[in-house]
């Protein structure tokens, strides 16, 4: 007999934990104002990008005297481009938790050929920060976005440390509390917490960080691309929105309209507080089903944003394939998009919890979510 699928749907069905779901005031007709067809050079073109580094500047919180720079390649081209630019100075430590950490650590380690220390822990969990040396360089993703987890904080890194800090905050920007004087790189995309679109990541650099830019010139070349400085100088340009290369003036007006969005609701606390009240709508469902458990046991360190979900069932023989079935069962109800664990972590499902996601949403997939499971259990038990 058919399971009673429930009466109230998501009205909307995007979880994806990237590129994310749009504010939830988005219409195409608000990107009307877009310099379209002309050059991002002209006057017009260098004022949005200005705009876009200003106004990011204001609801996060960066110090005045910290660089935000429009550079290429999403969050990807930003951490790569740090650690071409800063790396090789100091001895180097690589934190890693999850997929995208573990690609920074093949970079250093496989690409820049850098004699690090390599510091993992397996998906859920993050490594002991206390034992984090900081006048070491650090490379660290602050929110692991297919883990589930996060740093809780910037106590573990020295406020006299000699080292700098490089943290990939793709899926933390904008949703968790980004110590500015415990990070000298920091880097995000778009695409993620306020679901803009993709193809261009944010460059934040400290005062610790520019000094060695221009105090040190790496071992190894450097395509133009990635270039920061030129004649032992800083390219002062990249930070006040003379990109690198050609950006979307389409995907700025939208990340202008996100920022403006997220102005009105509160800014960064009314941005957290959207992600923490859809965080826990998701526990308290947890709580009643014990056959669904967080990826990341310890609360603590568990994310707001990428929220993982493993199935606890002994009926299960194939998690991978259960799994997999459960989100194609949502996705075909049309009340799940992209939910699927990321295909390096375990087995489960991945909802994002960012600020542009309304809670009534979240919590009217979670009832959703023990139809598909019951669904699944009682095709197995039919099938056995």
């Amino acid at each position: 007999m058919a399971i009673e699928a429930p009466a109230t749907r998501p009205e909307n069905p995007r979880f994806s934990s990237g590129p994310c779901a749009k504010i939830p005031t988005f219409t195409l007709d608000m990107l009307s104002d877009a310099p379209l067809g002309r050059s991002h050079r002209a006057a017009g073109g260098k004022a949005k990008l200005k705009a876009a580094i200003e106004n990011t500047r204001a609801i996060l919180g960066v110090p005045a005297d910290y660089k935000i720079g429009i550079v290429p390649a999403s969050d990807t081209g930003a951490v790569e481009m740090a650690m071409w630019n800063l790396l090789g100075a100091r001895p180097v430590e690589m934190l890693a938790w999850e997929s995208f950490g573990a690609g920074w650590v093949t970079d250093a380690v496989k690409q820049l050929k850098l004699d690090a220390v390599v510091k993992t822990a397996d998906y859920g969990q993050i490594v002991d920060l206390a034992s984090v040396d900081t006048d070491k360089d650090v490379v660290f993703t602050w929110n692991g976005t297919t883990s589930g987890v996060r740093v809780p904080n910037g106590d573990w890194i020295k406020a006299d440390r000699q080292g700098l800090t490089i943290c990939d905050a793709t899926s933390a920007a904008f949703a968790q509390d980004l110590p500015w004087d415990k990070l000298d790189v920091t880097t995000f995309s778009w695409q993620k917490v306020l679901g803009g679109e993709a193809a261009h990541g944010m460059l934040i650099l400290s005062p610790r960080a520019v000094e060695r830019l221009e105090s040190y010139t790496p071992a190894w070349p450097l395509p133009k691309i990635f270039r920061l400085t030129k004649g032992g100088k800083l390219i002062d340009g990249i930070f006040v929105g003379e990109t690198i290369n050609t950006p979307s003036m389409l995907a700025v007006e939208d990340y202008l309209v996100a920022l403006d969005w997220a102005s009105s609701i509160g800014g960064l606390t009314g941005l957290q507080a959207r992600a923490n009240a859809n965080l826990a709508a998701v526990e308290e469902f947890v709580t009643q089903n014990d056959w669904l458990a967080f990826l990341a046991a310890d609360p603590e360190i568990r994310s707001n944003t990428s929220v993982c979900l493993t199935f606890e069932d002994a009926r299960i023989k194939d998690g991978a394939a259960f799994a997999k079935a459960v989100a194609k069962r949502l996705e075909t109800a049309d009340v799940a998009y992209d939910i699927g664990a990321y295909r390096d972590a375990p087995a489960g499902l991945r909802i994002w919890c960012g600020g542009t996601v309304e809670t009534a949403d979240v919590a009217a997939l979670m009832p959703w979510i023990k139809w598909a499971f019951e669904t699944e259990i009682a095709a197995l038990s039919v099938s056995a």
